[in-house]
């Protein structure tokens, strides 16, 4: 074996294969468990579909009158919000870390504030469920 062939080989033990280890982000949970987030009023700071419906990255738009989205609109905020998250590695995902306090991890700026003062914040909990593979049925 050349030692070309053995340095791709360690190259791609050491990085081909995480994404393989890497958990599935899950669709249900997503749109069961972290949608409602997005919807969730808090005292002192916007609902963060208030900002995302017209920013970046974007949610639906509701439609008139509904309390939710619906299963097509969920799916749309699924796909463009899985990319806002390296799955299996919450604290290198920038969903987690925007609205996580600087002092709990988070990083230095959210526009929308910083909505949960450290990682043991339920709701940021289920966010890092959600990124670690989590499913409504408990598996990962």
């Amino acid at each position: 074996m050349t030692l070309r062939r053995i340095v791709f080989l360690m190259v791609f033990l050491a990085y081909g294969t995480a994404s393989l280890c890497a958990p599935a982000l899950d669709f249900a949970f997503f749109r069961d468990q972290v949608q409602p987030i997005f919807l969730k009023k808090r005292v002192g700071h916007a609902r963060c579909v208030a900002c995302h419906q017209h920013g970046s990255p974007p949610l639906q738009p509701l439609s008139p009158g509904a309390a939710t989205w619906n299963e097509d609109q969920s799916r749309k905020n699924f796909e463009v919000w899985k990319q806002f998250v390296v799955p299996g590695e919450p604290m290198k995902s920038v969903m987690l870390l925007h609205p996580l306090a600087k002092d709990a991890g988070g990083d230095r700026f959210h526009a929308g504030g910083k909505h949960f003062p450290s990682q043991n914040d339920p709701e940021w909990q289920i966010l890092a469920a959600w990124v670690n593979g989590q499913t409504n049925g408990g598996s990962k």
